[in-house]
């Protein structure tokens, strides 16, 4: 019996008649996975990668079971200085990948269709906007969201925010990078925190916000050593705990419980053997459920995924006397923000840095920048003759999954990698 299905059409019922009801049943499903994640998690799990999903699990649990502490964003929100207020920061594509996880993505997505929703939006988008629609998903403090890296965001917090007659901040990130545009989002940024003081009856201290930002450079430094580690070492992982790795590198970068959980990754890692495999660097979303996958990677000591682009979309250290700017000058410079070639160009620069065997490219359906990119992406790794697959596909909705022809271009290629390293 799939306990977990079951649970989840049992949820899928309650949401019809009652919608608290299945917010209850999520609040619980959430601390249960939290007990199993803290007792009986899977010891072939590096510890650093268990802590991280532990983590993010109780992120999920707390923002469904205290939503007035938290701050609805997207994953290049400025959670810096929501920290500084004491909210909660999640994005809606955690929301929606780790309530996925109840397999009651469908039915949510399906919610938001049928309002009108268009069926070409991200899936993510429609999920969360299926659980705000459908009175599961509770209100939180404070709506916030960036332009960058889709035009979704905007639009979805927008009529989330129209729903729960709240008011929503929308800050808007130039693509040029310019002393100019750094005074403009962080004149945005100045009014936020206005808002924010209103919205909760404090003062942001700037000293505080300085030192969360020291503790992001300082994260960022140990990220990156883990990454170094991870040329040479073998630490097993999987798609769901590389999806995990968003919460600390995003949502929670600069806390103390972050900086906690790099400085685990950066002395475990250590722990581990060197070895040889097929080592590849992954682009975008990772469809976690997609069972090819998740065979050919999944703790494998063939093939291993030793970068994930999303994680180190921004490394540059970070001007702590100026927060603000710091952080404006953040979400300018994000790979994810502006031209493709500016990921092109970081790309290539982690594979000279990291040198992986290969790159896989997940165009995520509903994604404009990840599809639309993909030539100049393949022009660039030519130059360089570095082998390219591009992978089409859903992160989230399950219905879209494309097993058969994916299976036979990763099995080709994974083959094909590999005797390249042979030959070397």
């Amino acid at each position: 019996m799939d306990i977990i299905k079951k649970y989840g059409d049992v949820i899928r019922q309650k949401t019809e008649t009652d919608p608290q009801k299945a917010l209850r049943m999520f609040r619980f499903g959430f601390g249960v996975e939290y007990q199993k994640a803290s007792k009986l998690a899977d010891k072939q799990l590096p510890y650093g990668y268990r802590e991280i999903y532990k983590a993010a699990v109780k992120n999920t649990r707390e923002v469904l079971e205290e939503p007035q502490k938290s701050v609805w964003t997207n994953i290049f929100g400025p959670v810096e200085i929501f920290q500084c207020f004491g909210l909660n920061p999640t994005s809606l594509e955690m929301l929606a990948g780790f309530m996925s996880g109840f397999r009651t993505e469908d039915y949510f997505i399906d919610r938001a269709e049928s309002i009108g929703i268009a069926p070409t939006l991200c899936s993510y988008h429609k999920h969360f906007l299926g659980t705000v629609e459908s009175g599961v998903m509770p209100s939180p403090a404070f709506i916030a969201v960036t332009s960058a890296a889709c035009d979704g965001n905007i639009n979805t917090m927008r009529y989330a925010a129209l729903r729960r007659g709240m008011k929503f901040f929308a800050v808007d990130v130039p693509h040029e990078d310019s002393e100019e545009a750094v005074r403009y989002v962080a004149s945005q940024l100045y009014d936020m925190i206005g808002q924010l003081e209103q919205v909760t009856g404090k003062r942001l201290d700037m000293d505080e916000l300085s030192e969360t930002v020291r503790r992001e450079n300082e994260s960022k430094r140990l990220m990156r050593s883990f990454t170094w580690e991870s040329v040479k070492r073998w630490y097993p992982n999987t798609l769901t705990a590389l999806t995990a790795l968003l919460y600390p590198t995003h949502l929670s970068i600069g806390s103390e419980s972050a900086l906690r959980l790099f400085q685990i990754l950066a002395e475990d890692i250590k722990k581990y053997p060197e070895k040889e495999m097929n080592r590849i660097m992954w682009i975008h979303l990772l469809p976690y459920y997609q069972e090819t996958l998740r065979k050919y990677f999944n703790l494998s000591d063939q093939n291993y995924i030793n970068v994930y682009d999303l994680p180190l979309d921004y490394m540059e250290e970070m001007d702590a006397r100026r927060p603000v700017e710091a952080i404006a000058r953040k979400m300018i410079r994000n790979i994810y923000n502006g031209d493709f070639s500016r990921k092109t160009d970081m790309i290539s620069d982690l594979i000279e840095e990291f040198h992986p065997d290969g790159v896989i490219h997940y165009c995520h359906w509903g994604c404009k920048q990840s599809s639309g990119g993909v030539m100049l992406l393949r022009e660039k790794l030519s130059a360089i003759d570095m082998p390219l697959l591009v992978l089409d596909g859903d992160a989230l909705d399950r219905r879209n999954d494309q097993d058969g022809q994916l299976k036979t271009r990763l099995e080709a290629f994974l083959e094909m990698v590999k005797n390249r390293r042979s030959m070397r």
